[in-house]
């Protein structure tokens, strides 16, 4: 009987010991372990505060205090004086802030298709058709992109000039003086015109984003395709495209943001004009907070309305972009 209580009491005691050893350690490893994560989140902290200060300051206090200004009339001078919705109102009522909407989105809409896929068929066609040229062709496309969109406004004034112009200039020396147009005078032609400059100065970046996603698309998906007997379009079409939805989706979202708050082109090029018809958001609001409009008078406050429903467009585009890469993981 002694025996075999020495043998259950035994174990026993030796698993206590075993506990009561390791205890300790494992405790200390988790207390080691909580530090070395607080440590991490503070020095994380540390890094970010720096930048998250600098944005509250010259991002979030401009959004929120544009949003103030927008609830007022303000012409820059004195108090702002609340009027609530007022501006907004105003702008619905207004004939000239509708073209600019009309104008905006369409802008934006078409600027957004040419500019996706113009590109994504030149990328397609250097990377297998023009590969031998591959390289000139992409420094000559990007050359554009380099320059802003200031000086090409004044370049491609300059080509649409009715009289001196080189566009109707080269089309009366090869026989197409009936294709001659005021370009930039007629309300029909101005966007379309427009839409022109923005393709030739966005093509060549928009390229080389389509051009590196191909080069990460897994050739043997193509050394299939062939096998199939699928030709170059299916190749396309069932390859290409969807290997590059992610990147399509990046493209797509920059595009209707630069569409939606565009601006310089358009004022260098035609202000507005002729008679508003190539009116857009950005131009307009810059009419009316420095004073251009309305007898000289700046108006701050309808112009920060406009700032706002250009803020909420973009706002747009980048759920369009989070819907479209979200869709592109599935």
């Amino acid at each position: 009987m002694k025996g075999g209580d020495q043998m259950t009491i035994l174990p026993v005691a030796g698993r206590a010991r075993d506990v009561s050893g390791t205890r300790a350690p494992a405790q200390l490893a988790r207390r080691r372990a909580w530090r070395l994560q607080r440590s991490e989140r503070i020095a994380g902290f540390l890094f970010v505060t720096p930048i998250s200060v600098l944005f509250v300051l010259f991002v979030g206090w401009p959004i929120i205090r544009a949003i103030y200004l927008s609830l007022t009339r303000w012409s820059g001078f004195g108090s702002p004086q609340f009027t609530g919705v007022a501006n907004y109102t105003r702008m619905v009522q207004d004939p000239v802030a509708g073209t600019a909407f009309r104008n905006t989105i369409f802008f934006a809409v078409l600027s957004t298709v040419l500019q996706t896929v113009v590109p994504l068929i030149i990328a397609v066609l250097l990377n297998t058709v023009w590969r031998g040229l591959s390289v000139v062709l992409r420094t000559l496309l990007f050359v554009p992109g380099i320059v802003g969109f200031v000086v090409s406004g004044v370049l491609w004034k300059l080509i649409y000039d009715p009289n001196l112009g080189t566009l109707n200039t080269t089309l009366a020396r090869i026989g197409a003086a009936s294709l001659q147009h005021r370009w930039l005078s007629d309300p029909r032609l101005v966007m379309w015109s427009l839409l022109v400059v923005s393709l030739w100065g966005a093509v060549g970046m928009n390229m080389l984003i389509f051009f590196a996603g191909i080069q990460g698309v897994d050739h043997t998906l193509y050394e299939a395709a062939q096998v199939d007997g699928a030709t170059a379009w299916a190749q396309f079409r069932y390859v290409t495209i969807p290997s590059l939805r992610i990147v399509t989706a990046i493209v797509i979202s920059l595009n209707l943001m630069n569409g939606f708050k565009v601006f310089d082109l358009v004022y260098v090029m035609t202000a507005g004009g002729p008679n508003h018809a190539s009116e857009v958001f950005g131009t307009y609001l810059y009419s009316l907070a420095f004073g251009s409009t309305a007898g000289s008078i700046p108006q701050l406050g309808y112009g920060s309305a406009f700032s706002v429903i250009v803020m909420a467009l973009c706002s747009v585009a980048v759920l369009v972009q989070m819907l479209l890469t979200r869709m592109a993981r599935r």
